[in-house]
């Protein structure tokens, strides 16, 4: 399998896909129309040396995911405003929305999407690495091994991150948005097998994949268990500190490792990858055509497929040449 360096979201009735600087949302309005924006992201760090180091590209690339989809849920939200608001309070406020310039627009939305996102990350700090660790030290009392009490933590971290995962998938709405997660990962398992990217072709095609974010999570936890089972120190507070710092790093490694998974098929490094793939079987479900018709469109907007699965053509009948010669 070829690597094709697209990466995407899913949101409200729809899919984001990203090429690069260029992304595109795709949306499934009440109407049955598809409404496509296409946009330009440059990240958080501008200077691509900076940005394409080992490690600190995880982090940037974490944040970024993060911003991208705040933006886009709301992008996708705007179509679905609840029928019975009030029309003059509408009105009122897009009178209010124009008395502003586009560019203190840009800044008041730009102010929200950052806090928003801080937000997420300060709440999901909490319930996913504070959280853990407080419950673990309840076992304290049972056992003075620093190792069994870090590998506890991060069985409850794994537990609470699955149990939220699960329950969430129980509600209508989540339930359509892992739909279109699905249709993302079946457009791209479908061009980077070679395959013309049709509704039939995406509909036979897998809906897991090693790059998932919800993969990249699961090992966020797991590499958090080994970080912490070798760093010791007996102060509580600097633990937890300790913990804190460290998110960046552990993030980090963990995207190196999913880098790695996408581009290669080492049987070790797909072994190694089959607890994220196991947990794509609750984050994505089999998708609709007309949401695979979604998924469709957002490639085709930042992604010229006919040459990439021409060369993936190209590259194996070269191999079949080989081959069949020797």
């Amino acid at each position: 399998m070829r690597y094709s360096g697209i990466g995407g979201q899913a949101v409200m009735e729809g899919v984001m896909m990203k090429n690069q600087e260029k992304y595109a949302v795709a949306v499934r309005k009440p109407d049955g129309e598809i409404a496509l924006e296409v946009s330009e992201y440059k990240g958080i760090i501008k200077n691509k040396k900076i940005r394409n180091m080992p490690i600190l590209r995880g982090v940037f690339s974490f944040i970024e995911s993060l911003y991208l989809g705040v933006a886009t849920l709301t992008f996708s939200a705007s179509f679905f405003e609840e029928e019975e608001t009030d029309q003059k309070e509408k009105t009122k406020k897009q009178r209010e929305k124009k008395v502003l310039t586009e560019e203190q627009q840009k800044r008041q939305d730009s102010l929200m999407m950052g806090g928003t996102v801080a937000f997420s990350i300060v709440l999901a700090v909490a319930i996913f690495m504070i959280l853990p660790y407080y419950i673990s030290v309840f076992f304290q009392k049972f056992t003075d091994s620093y190792m069994l009490i870090a590998v506890l933590e991060g069985l409850i971290r794994l537990a609470i991150f699955i149990g939220y995962v699960a329950a969430i998938s129980l509600m209508p709405d989540i339930k359509r948005v892992y739909m279109y997660h699905g249709a993302e990962h079946k457009c791209i398992n479908c061009i980077e097998h070679g395959m013309d990217l049709t509704v039939e072709n995406v509909r036979k095609s897998s809906r897991l994949h090693k790059r998932c974010g919800t993969s990249f999570l699961l090992i966020v936890m797991i590499i958090s268990i080994f970080f912490f089972m070798f760093i010791h120190v007996d102060s509580r507070v600097l633990r937890l500190v300790l913990r804190l710092v460290l998110i960046p790093v552990i993030a980090g490694v963990s995207f190196e490792f999913i880098r790695l998974a996408g581009r290669s098929d080492n049987a070790l490094i797909n072994l190694l990858s089959k607890p994220g793939l196991l947990l794509q079987h609750i984050t994505t479900k089999e998708p609709e055509d007309d949401m695979i018709e979604v998924g469709i469109a957002s490639v085709e907007a930042v992604f010229d497929w006919k040459t990439y699965v021409e060369e993936i053509r190209q590259e194996d009948s070269r191999e079949h040449d080989i081959s069949g010669s020797n």
